[in-house]
């Protein structure tokens, strides 16, 4: 008996030998996703005059912009268009093979079988990789011999002075290697194995994958903006390069306090967007009100209308939706024609151009576009509200406003201070679209909130290291202000969402 539970003893014990080499081989493939990213390991930017800021995304889809930047020196026959396309179509080969290697990545979570199936595709990958790095490489070799031997260095100065291999196609050559290796390795261990007569995935891992998209976009759109707070910390001009020449330590975060003017446009901008997110939050509980009366409708294809109409305008952009009001509002448009025409008093007010209220209109428009979108989460929960609450309710006399204010609204509460919680959180975060289609020289003023603010100093005037300050102090407000009104809920209601 002892024997017997010594062997299964060791039976369960996991085999290292072949789940570390699996772990390695996954976080190689990671890192060659996140790569793709970050400008630093471009392999596309085989010349200096390329943006420095460019990704090997970006190199790999955006000849335009690659373009433009080399447009004086295809101009002086320094290098060609076809020089170009060509480190595009590498970098592109590039992206293909590690998107070749992400799949085999997820496969490896299934058992036997589809680990078996899933580790060609690295293997495949890792090639395509090489391949794509290795005609960048020759494109490389020919441009830097071109311009070196006819002296058009000052028009196309190459990566590296002597003509090596760049640091980031080694970088990336390495990472593709390190993937390769450890397929193959996994290719020999995998052999041992016995495959199962099917290929079959854990329910967790599935679940896992299922959410890896969000994980992906949630990475490349809100942290690794992070990676460009740098521009902070350096006296930066659009075209230049962060060196030690232009650092200026916290310089920038000086003036955004001590600078006049640019304090006062900060208490200007800050007036507005607290204005706009206070009305906002204050008639944060219409969504929930329009849940509650949408589920009250007896009809139910009269219910579904409804909702499909008030939703529709969510997905509806908001230049449409300034196209909409200026047919209605403007000068020429609905309500003075039908003043002047039918009404016989002539009028050529233009009520967008007017600041008067401009507030509560953006309030108006707002709410007009997303109050359907905004009500789906509530009528979700409504739905998830037990029946028979409401059985026992009729049962003992209620009528139907009693069991809205009794059940459904208490029903409907927690996730209303979770939506709640959000929006203090985010009151620094009103969005910029809608106020910038709106925007004019009049209201101007009262409509520019911060987040315009930051996209009008630093894309509009240029002033990329000041835009970024107050980025970077709207981020760090916004998360205290996360989790005050998280403590905050905790300690009335005993609940937090952190």
């Amino acid at each position: 008996m002892q024997i017997a539970v010594t062997d299964r003893h060791r039976a369960a014990k996991p085999d290292y030998g072949f789940l570390v080499p699996y772990w390695i081989h996954r976080i190689v493939i990671l890192l060659a996703g996140m790569m793709v990213f970050f400008s630093p390991v471009n392999p596309g930017r085989i010349l200096k005059q390329v943006n420095e800021n460019a990704s090997l995304f970006t190199t790999a889809f955006s000849y335009e912009n690659i373009a433009t930047q080399l447009k004086s020196a295809v101009s002086r026959g320094a290098i060609e268009e076809a020089d170009i396309r060509a480190v595009m179509l590498g970098c592109l080969i590039v992206l293909v093979g590690v998107i070749i290697c992400a799949v085999g990545g997820c496969m490896s979570a299934g058992n036997i079988r589809m680990k078996k199936r899933g580790i060609l595709f690295p293997t495949l990958g890792s090639l395509v990789m090489l391949g794509g790095l290795y005609s960048i490489w020759q494109r490389y070799q020919a441009v830097y011999t071109f311009v070196t031997e006819n002296n058009k260095t000052s028009r196309a100065t190459p990566i590296t002075a002597d003509g090596a291999i760049p640091p980031s196609i080694l970088a990336f050559g390495i990472v593709a290697a390190l993937i390769l290796l450890t397929s193959v390795l996994l290719i020999l261990l995998l052999q041992r194995k016995k495959k199962e007569d099917r290929m079959e995935m854990d329910e967790r891992y599935k679940l896992f994958l299922m959410f890896l998209p969000v994980l992906l976009l949630t990475f490349v759109f809100a942290y690794l903006p992070i990676y460009g707070w740098r521009f902070a910390f350096f006296d930066y001009k659009i075209g230049d390069e962060l060196s030690g020449s232009n650092f200026v330590g916290f310089h920038w975060f000086q003036t955004l306090v001590s600078n006049e003017a640019t304090r006062s446009d900060i208490v200007r901008v800050l007036r507005n967007t607290l204005a706009m997110s206070g009305l906002g939050i204050l008639t944060s509980w219409l969504p929930i009100a329009f849940a509650v009366f949408l589920a009250e409708i007896p009809s139910s294809k009269f219910q579904r209308f409804v909702q499909t109409f008030t939703t529709i305008p969510n997905f509806i952009s908001w230049v449409l939706v300034y196209a909409i009001a200026y047919a209605i509002f403007s000068t020429d448009g609905f309500i003075n024609s039908f003043l002047t025409n039918v009404l016989g008093r002539p009028t050529s007010t233009d009520y967008l151009a007017n600041a008067d209220h401009i507030w509560l209109k953006m309030l108006l428009w707002g709410t007009w576009k997303g109050i359907g979108w905004s009500a789906i989460i509530y009528i979700a929960g409504i739905a998830g509200i037990d029946q028979q609450l409401y059985e026992a309710a009729s049962v003992d006399g209620a009528n139907r406003f009693q069991r809205m204010w009794h059940i459904t609204v208490p029903g409907l509460l927690p996730t209303y201070m979770v939506m709640l919680l959000m929006s203090i959180a985010g009151i620094l975060s009103n969005g910029m679209e809608q106020y910038l289609v709106f925007s004019n020289a009049l209201n101007k003023d009262v409509i520019e909130v911060l987040d315009l603010y930051v996209y009008n100093i630093g894309i509009g005037s240029g002033q990329i290291p000041l835009s970024t300050v107050v980025g970077i102090t709207k981020s760090l407000v916004g998360v205290i202000l996360l989790f005050g009104a998280n403590g905050i809920s905790k300690l009335l209601r005993g609940e937090s969402i952190i």
